[in-house]
This record gives C-alpha cells, structure tokens and sequence, in this order.
C-alpha cells in the first residue's frame, strides 16, 4: 500500500525532514510506502480573501491527486481518530485502498471541494498544531499504527 502524504507548505526546517524520514526509513521494510508531497501555499497579503486563497490552493492538491486515490483530509472537525483507531484504518486500506492520499491543509485549513472529495475527515486533536508537527505526528502515527498491527512492543 501506498500512503501519499499531500502537506501544503514548502521548505521545512531541517528537523521535520530528519523526523520524516526516520520514520520512513523505519517503513521501509514494510508493505506500506510512504511519499510525502510538498505543495505551495498561496501567497497571503495584507487584504486576503481566504476562499481564494483555499481555492488557489485546492488546485495544487487536486493536480497531484490520481483518479484511484483513497482520500483522507486531516481536519478538526473530522472523526476523532485514536492510534488504534488509525491502526484499523490502516489495516482496511492495505485490503482495499492500494493508494492513499492523505491531506494536511495550509494556514487556513482545507477547501471546502476538497474535504467534499474525501472519503474520510479525520482529526487527531480538536486543538490546532503548527503544520511541520502535523507532519512528523501523523508519520510516527502510521509507524505506531503498523507496529500495532505487526504486534510490535514499540506502542506499548
């Protein structure tokens, strides 16, 4: 299974890279591949219309999205979602969805077309997280969450 990760946001600092790829590298040898795609964010302003802006942005994810993606938008207002809950899930799309695309929106959240696309809204936390912690929580997540499902003791 692969698991495209869709983060809006560019040139992170040198720990959210080091953080992702530990854990990619921890995936490695397993059946789920990780890909984690950087997206612009729209230029903000002094006078910004943020449907614009959401908008503008909607049309970079939607450029990066293939027609047999399994969507998934992290979103406040979405299913609360436990470890284990995400370890289930997870065990799901590896018999079913052979292509995931999960989405972490910009600074003012997710298009409404988009979350209207997904086949889930997920949230980890009703509270809000800068975007580069979103990153590195949801990858340690899938790696807790496969290590769940391999009865691994890491999640203990």
């Amino acid at each position: 299974m692969k698991i495209k990760i869709l983060a809006l946001g560019e040139k992170m600092p040198k720990w959210v890279q080091e953080g992702y790829q530990e854990y990619q590298k921890r995936l490695s040898s397993s059946s789920i591949k990780l890909e984690m795609v950087e997206l612009p964010i729209a230029k903000r302003g002094k006078n910004n219309n943020t449907q614009k802006l959401m908008a503008q942005e909607a049309k970079s994810i939607l450029n990066k999205l293939s027609d047999n993606d399994y969507i998934v938008v992290l979103d406040p207002q979405g299913k609360m979602t436990s470890t284990e809950d995400l370890a289930v899930k997870i065990e799901s799309w590896q018999q079913t969805q052979p292509n995931v695309a999960l989405i972490i929106g910009g600074p003012d959240g997710i298009d409404t077309e988009i979350k209207k696309m997904a086949q889930e809204k997920i949230s980890f936390s009703r509270m809000t997280f800068p975007h580069p912690i979103v990153r590195i929580v949801l990858v340690e997540q899938i790696y807790r969450s496969w290590t769940i499902l391999q009865g691994h003791p890491y999640h203990k």
